[in-house]
C-alpha cells in the first residue's frame, strides 16, 4: 500500500515539475540547440558557390562524388533538373549552376 503512496506522489511530483518547468525548456530549446550545433560542428554545407566551378563544388551541387561515372552523373542531373527546372517553378541560377556542374564533371570523366 505504502508502494502505491510513493508512486502515486512521485508522478505528482513530475507533474508539477512538468507544468512549472515545461515551457521554459521548450522556450529555451532553440538556443540550446544552436550552442550544441556550435560544439558538435554543423554537418551543412555553408557558404555560396565559387566563382570558378571545380570538381568538388561540381560533386556538390550533384550530390555526388567528384569521381563518379558519366551515367551516373547524367541520371543524377536528370533528377535534379526535373526538381529545380525554372518551367516549374525553379530557380534559373540554380538550373544553371546544375548544367555547369554536370558539364564539368562529364568533361573530367572524358579526358
Amino acid at each position: 500500500m505504502s508502494g502505491l503512496i510513493a508512486a502515486g506522489v512521485a508522478l505528482l511530483g513530475v507533474g508539477f515539475v512538468g507544468t512549472r518547468y515545461g515551457p521554459r525548456i521548450r522556450n529555451s530549446w532553440p538556443k540550446m540547440e544552436k550552442q550544441l550545433q556550435g560544439l558538435l560542428g554543423d554537418s551543412r554545407y555553408k557558404g555560396g558557390f565559387q566563382s570558378d566551378m571545380d570538381k568538388y563544388e561540381a560533386g556538390k551541387i550533384l550530390g555526388i562524388s567528384s569521381n563518379s561515372s558519366s551515367k551516373r552523373v547524367k541520371d543524377v542531373h536528370k533528377k535534379l533538373m526535373f526538381q529545380n527546372h525554372p518551367d516549374r517553378g525553379g530557380s534559373p541560377y540554380i538550373a544553371a549552376k546544375i548544367n555547369e556542374a554536370k558539364d564539368y564533371l562529364e568533361k573530367q570523366s572524358n579526358k
